[in-house]
């Protein structure tokens, strides 16, 4: 028997730190790390994987993805829409 499916399209950040590199979506505030770029985003459909099974064998689905700031389309959850992503630049005061 074939299981139902779910499919959506999460916005995922893939950021560079040193050697590594971080894998994030605030959807699910989730991430991980790879070693090179393709690791980090297998490693992260991985983990959405994992958080999903998860969830629905605890039986929380709506509840989590709800406190997430998904909201519910007829029989399916669609996640918070990402607006913008964009670099700010700032300046701080310090102490000497």
């Amino acid at each position: 028997m074939k299981k139902a499916q779910i499919q959506f399209a999460l916005p995922v950040s893939i950021l560079r730190e040193n050697d590594s590199f971080i894998a994030y979506t605030p959807a699910l505030d989730l991430s991980t790390v790879g070693d090179t770029f393709e690791e980090a985003k297998k490693r992260f459909e991985e983990a959405v994987q994992i958080f999903f099974e998860e969830i629905m064998e605890k039986g929380t689905l709506e509840k989590v993805l709800t406190e997430l700031g998904w909201h519910k389309q007829e029989n399916t959850f669609a996640p918070p829409v990402l607006i913008s992503y964009m670099t700010e630049n700032f300046s701080i005061p310090i102490s000497s």
